[in-house]
């Protein structure tokens, strides 16, 4: 707890120093429209001052604007961002999937290493901010067997026309069981730039994703979990990592003798020049206001990615028994693996604003190429691609339609015959009846590298027989602010669905086979207790080779209300509860999580935690005791010989600051 008192400390040393003492209401939640978020301020000192905030953001090629969500509700999304229906294999940090399943819905080359994307950094989710002050952000986690979670995120406008935006989180966890820990550091840093005549627009998004995580094979037997000699949960065997002591330290990671090591950068940079129609317009006697409507772009993109994955494995006296087994040779003292992957593209684009004014309706036409260079252990690669690509958007201006459609086309290459279609129709009803949405979505693309070939110093192997793999998604979604609920229902459609067979190969399902899927998520209020619902149904059609519960849901009922004048106050009790299924096993030494129909995990009691969530100000604090069904029973099992902690206590502090 020693950490958690200095981190304290830290923070009202640098709220005094930035007189960071605000009466804020809630920001604006993260949805459509154009909306800037508002925050009060005390302004008892500094009546020259800004008494407002106004924060938004953007991503790439979204002409949405969104604002940050400050509300204390949700401890999984607005701190641990970490999804609820994410299943980790016991440890804050550790390989991750979602219950909820969704494939890869993208064209082109993918190397295949996801099992840690949960935590990590891409240009997709990159924010671009307009700010009119800076804001910084801080947030620190301590949780029980000395977890800890850091952020930091700051972002300004130097002036009118340039923002930059940092962001850096630190996932640090010893974990329960032996092998286990868990190091990552996660770094962003994105920039806009707009020229003074508003005509030429620059982006850029850098990351780095650090991420180092124990891989211990699972416990040795089930029945161990029961067993009187094994009180410390760290004294338990497992597969990997017995025989080899280990060492913890916060900032270095310690010692490990068996994990994954993952080091993903990558680096962007968007220009943009338009042509089209400028003018001033007055606003007062002292201030002209320039306005700027392009009708024709030419967009240029540079995308370098350098991803290089890697297992190591190293034990003094290692137990042949779990290679022999799953991987089928004798690890001697060091398995080692390696997949390093670099990406060098170029995009060119033209695109045509129709109706000035409106940069939410336009038409986009483009060509990339890509040139793709794989370094093995024993042999490298290199080849090229050349993709097409096009767009049309038209969100009108009274935001009450929006519809989307695009393509993209890979024509020469290493994955000629890729492709994707989308098409999307949203229509805003009303304020009573919210929005609804019709999408569909087909993709044809190569199977990730990792399927068709992985090496490691003791073997290696390849799978030439896969064909192309065919997914296709039919959805329909609702979602209405004024009644608080979102729904959707999805369709998925498969032809040659590739997957591991076990913890070393590849296969593929030729067959067809489909899965229909509905979401529902509901706030029901009687004030001041609201039943925050979230459920998931997923029915496999078919003999696909793809488990997932039949039914999933979680169920938060909590105590809100506004005490005094400045406490925003959420306690109550959250329970996670999924059907029994045959849940995917794990490969550590691939990195995979992979297909089996052997051991069914079922879990007769939900994961049942206690909060209390509150905000005072800019200050927000969560408080937690999860895991409370261990005192009734058996821990829930995440996976296949990998069981959930004990009982765990975490406390989380998110605090921001207005310079």
């Amino acid at each position: 707890m020693k950490q958690l008192f200095i981190f304290i400390a830290l923070l009202f040393f640098c709220g005094d120093q930035l007189k960071a003492q605000f009466n804020t209401g809630r920001f604006g939640s993260m949805g459509g429209g154009g909306g800037s978020s508002k925050m009060q301020r005390d302004t008892g000192k500094h009546d020259h001052e800004p008494d407002t905030l106004t924060l938004t953001y953007r991503y790439l090629g979204d002409p949405v604007y969104y604002s940050i969500d400050s509300s204390v509700a949700d401890f999984q999304t607005n701190y641990l961002k970490v999804p609820a229906n994410y299943v980790t294999l016991g440890n804050t940090g550790s390989a991750a999937y979602n219950l909820i399943y969704t494939p890869i819905m993208k064209a082109g080359f993918d190397a295949g290493f996801h099992s840690y994307d949960v935590y990590s950094n891409s240009h997709k989710d990159a924010r671009f901010y307009y700010t009119t002050r800076p804001y910084t952000e801080l947030q620190y986690l301590v949780g029980s067997k000395q977890e800890q979670v850091i952020g930091l995120s700051h972002t300004q406008n130097r002036t009118e026309r340039f923002n930059f935006a940092f962001d850096y989180r630190k996932i640090n966890s010893p974990g329960y069981y032996r092998t286990q820990n868990t190091n990552h550091d996660i770094y962003r840093f994105t920039a806009r730039y707009q020229s003074k005549n508003k005509r030429a627009n620059t982006y850029m998004s850098f990351y780095y994703n650090k991420i180092n995580g124990g891989e211990n094979g699972g416990l040795k037997y089930d029945s161990l979990m029961t067993d009187p000699n094994f009180k410390q949960r760290k004294t338990l065997p497992v597969n990997l990592g017995n025989s080899t002591s280990q060492a913890y330290a916060f900032f270095g990671g310690g010692t490990l003798p068996v994990k994954s090591s993952y080091r993903e950068t990558g680096f962007l940079i968007q220009q943009q020049y338009d042509w089209g129609h400028g003018d001033s317009i007055h606003v007062n006697d002292t201030t002209d206001y320039y306005r700027y409507e392009p009708v024709f772009r030419v967009q240029y993109t540079f995308n370098y990615q350098n991803d290089d994955y890697q297992f190591n494995y190293a034990e003094n006296n290692p137990d042949t028994a779990y290679f022999t087994k799953h991987y089928n040779f004798i690890p001697g003292d060091t398995v080692t693996a390696k997949h390093q992957w670099k990406m060098i593209s170029n995009d060119l684009s033209l695109i045509q604003f129709p109706v000035r004014g409106n940069q939410g309706h336009f038409i986009n036409l483009g060509a990339r190429f890509e040139s793709i260079s794989g370094t093995f252990l024993d042999a490298d690669i290199n080849f090229t691609n050349l993709a097409v690509h096009g767009e049309y958007r038209n969100k009108t201006r009274n935001q009450q339609w929006d519809f989307s459609a695009r393509g993209e086309f890979y024509v020469v290459g290493q994955n000629i015959g890729d492709y994707g279609i989308y098409g999307m129709l949203r229509r805003h009803i009303n304020d009573v009846w919210g929005d609804v949405r019709l999408s569909v979505n087909n993709v044809n693309r190569e199977p990730s590298y990792v399927y068709k070939y992985f090496n490691s110093n003791r073997d290696a192997w390849y799978n030439t027989s896969l064909a192309k793999q065919n997914t296709t998604q039919l959805q329909f979604a609702a979602d209405n602010a004024k009644l608080k609920y979102s729904l959707a229902v999805n369709y998925f459609l498969f032809t040659n669905y590739t997957y591991f067979q076990d913890y070393y190969h590849s296969a593929q399902y030729g067959s067809l086979f489909n899965l229909l899927q509905i979401t529902f998520s509901k706030k029901f209020n009687i004030k001041p207790f609201a039943w925050y619902l979230d459920v998931a149904f997923q029915q496999l059609h078919g003999n696909g080779p793809l488990n997932v519960p039949t039914f999933w849901t979680r169920n938060r009922f909590a105590f809100e209300k506004r005490l005094y004048t400045n406490l925003n106050l959420v306690t109550g009790l959250e329970f996670k509860y999924n059907t029994s299924y045959y849940a995917d096993d794990y490969s550590p030494l691939t990195g995979q999580f992979i297909y089996q129909n052997t051991q069914k995990i079922s879990n007769p009691l939900p994961d049942i935690a206690a909060f209390a969530n509150f905000r005072i100000k800019s200050f927000s604090a969560y408080i937690r005791a999860e895991n409370l069904n261990t005192f009734i029973g058996n821990n829930n099992y995440a996976a296949p010989l990998y069981p959930y902690n004990n009982f765990a206590f975490r406390v989380g502090l998110r605090w921001w600051f207005i310079n």
